[in-house]
C-alpha cells in the first residue's frame, strides 16, 4: 500500500497533472503543493465545468480533503483570494485549505523586478518568465531577506521587515531601471489587510504533516510545472526557480524523503513547453498546429501558444532518473486521435553517436537530432473507452513502447480532460 504519493510533471509542465491529482485526490487524505507559486496553472474539469488553478492544491474540490500550500511554495497572497473567492461563487467553501507559516510571501515589488529584469534582457536570452515575481521572490528567500507567513502574519513584526525590503528595492527600481518607486505605506495598509485574512489560514504545516503521516493517512505531493524546468536538473537557464519533482518534497514539507512511497510523472502524450529553450522534437508543420488547437495549448497563467512537438523518452527518462518514477499517467492521448502516423523520440544523435541521456549543456543539445520510431495512430472513439483491454492496439503498442524505454509503469490514461474520462489501469495507491 503507498500512503504517500507524488505527483509530477516529467516534461515542462501543462501535462494534464492537476486532472490526476483531482482524480486521485478522492482517496486522499490531504493534497499538498510544495514548491512553485502562481506561476504555475493547474486545471480541474467536472462535468465539463473547469477549475482554473494557480496556488491553491488540485485537491480543493473534495471537501474531505485537506488542501495543504506548504513551505517550499512562494505565496501571492492577492492571487490566493482571487482563487478562494473564486471557488466560493461556485459554492467551494475552501474551509479545507491551510498555509504553511514558513512559506515565503511575493509583494508586488516581486512582480515589479520580475517584468523589469526580463524586458531588459536580450531576445535571445529572455528565460520566458510569467513575470508573476516567483523569480525574486525565491532570491529573497535564498538572500534571507525574505518575509515569510509567521512574519507576515505578525504585526510586530511586519512592518519593520517591508519598510526594509521597500527601500533596498526601490534602490534598484530607481537607479538601475530608472523607474517610479514603490509607495511604502499604500502597501503597508494593502498587505496589513491581507495578512489578517489570511492568518486564520495559517499553520505549523511541517509538525501536521509529519502527524498525518505517523497516523497512516494518505498524503498527495503536487508538483507544479515540470522536471525539465528544475533548477538544477532542468534546461538551464530556461528553468524555474525550484525543485518540481519528488526531490523537492523533502524541502517543500518538512518529510523525510523516507516517507514517499512511490512517484507518478504526469506524461504527455506528446510534448510541449512554453518560453524558450532547446527542444529537440519540436514541430513546426501542419501537425504541430494540429496538435496545439486540438489540444487547446495555450499557456493556462499567461495565454501563450506552447510550442509542440513529437513525445520525447529522453526527456522522460531523464525525469524518471532524478525522481525515482516509478509510474506514469498518460495524458492527452485522446489529443492525438486523428494523427495516421506517429513518432515517438527513443533516443538522441550527437556528432554520428546515438546516446540516451539529456545533456547538461545547450549547445550539445541543439546539436542533438530525434531518434525516432513510427506508430499508426488511432480516432477519437477513444474518449468512450474507460478499460485498458478495449483500446486499439495502435494506442497498447505506443504505451508499451514508453513504458520500455523508461523503464516505469503506465498506471493511468487520460482520454479526455473531465473527472471520469480516464482509464485507470492500476490504482498508484495499491502497487
Amino acid at each position: 500500500m503507498n500512503n504517500n504519493l507524488v505527483v509530477f510533471g516529467a516534461q515542462w509542465g501543462d501535462e494534464g497533472k492537476g486532472r490526476f491529482v483531482d482524480y486521485l485526490s478522492a482517496q486522499a487524505d490531504a493534497v499538498v503543493r510544495f514548491q512553485g507559486g502562481n506561476n504555475a496553472g493547474h486545471t480541474v474539469a467536472v462535468d465539463n465545468k473547469y477549475f482554473k488553478l494557480r496556488l491553491i492544491p488540485s485537491g480543493i474540490l473534495y471537501p474531505h480533503v485537506l488542501n495543504v500550500v506548504a513551505n517550499g511554495v512562494v505565496v501571492d497572497v492577492k492571487g490566493l483570494f482571487k482563487e478562494v473567492d473564486n471557488l466560493k461563487k461556485d459554492g467551494i467553501s475552501c474551509d479545507n485549505l491551510v498555509v504553511s507559516d514558513r512559506a515565503h510571501i511575493v509583494f508586488p515589488y516581486h512582480n515589479k523586478l520580475d517584468e523589469l529584469s526580463e524586458s531588459k534582457r536580450s531576445a535571445s536570452d529572455k528565460i520566458g518568465t510569467t513575470k508573476n515575481g516567483i523569480g525574486p521572490a525565491y532570491m529573497d528567500k535564498e538572500e534571507r531577506s525574505g518575509i515569510r507567513v509567521c512574519d507576515f502574519v505578525n504585526e510586530n513584526v511586519f512592518p519593520s521587515l517591508l519598510k526594509k525590503n521597500v527601500e533596498a528595492k526601490n534602490e534598484l527600481i530607481q537607479k538601475v531601471y530608472g523607474e517610479a518607486p514603490i509607495d511604502y505605506e499604500a502597501l503597508l495598509e494593502e498587505y496589513t489587510a491581507l495578512a489578517k485574512r489570511l492568518k486564520p489560514y495559517v499553520r505549523d504545516t511541517v509538525t501536521l504533516l509529519n502527524d498525518m503521516v505517523s497516523q497512516g493517512k494518505k498524503i498527495l505531493f503536487e508538483g507544479a510545472q515540470g522536471a525539465l524546468l528544475d533548477i538544477d536538473f532542468g534546461t538551464y537557464p530556461f528553468v524555474t526557480s525550484s525543485h518540481p519533482s519528488s526531490i523537492g518534497v523533502p524541502s517543500g514539507t518538512g518529510l523525510s524523503p523516507k516517507k514517499i512511497d512511490s512517484v507518478v510523472g504526469v506524461v504527455k502524450a506528446y510534448t510541449s513547453r512554453v518560453g524558450a529553450g532547446p527542444f529537440v522534437t519540436e514541430l513546426f508543420d501542419e501537425t504541430g498546429d494540429f496538435i496545439r488547437e486540438k489540444g487547446g495549448e495555450f499557456g493556462t497563467v499567461t495565454g501563450r501558444p506552447r510550442r509542440i512537438g513529437w513525445l520525447d523518452l529522453v526527456v522522460v527518462k531523464h525525469s524518471a532518473l532524478i525522481s525515482g518514477m516509478d509510474q506514469i499517467a498518460l495524458t492527452r492521448v485522446d489529443t492525438l486521435a486523428g494523427v495516421k502516423k506517429l513518432k515517438i523520440c527513443v533516443a538522441y544523435e550527437l556528432d554520428g553517436k546515438i546516446i540516451d541521456h539529456y545533456p547538461a549543456d545547450l549547445e550539445t543539445l541543439s546539436k542533438c537530432k530525434p531518434v525516432y520510431k513510427e506508430f499508426d495512430g488511432w480516432d477519437d472513439s477513444i474518449s468512450k473507452i474507460r478499460k485498458f483491454e478495449d483500446l486499439p492496439d495502435n494506442v497498447k503498442n505506443y504505451v508499451a513502447a514508453i513504458e520500455q524505454v523508461t523503464g516505469a509503469k503506465v498506471c493511468m490514461i487520460g482520454v479526455g480532460p473531465n473527472r471520469d474520462e480516464a482509464i485507470l489501469i492500476k490504482n498508484p495507491y495499491d502497487l
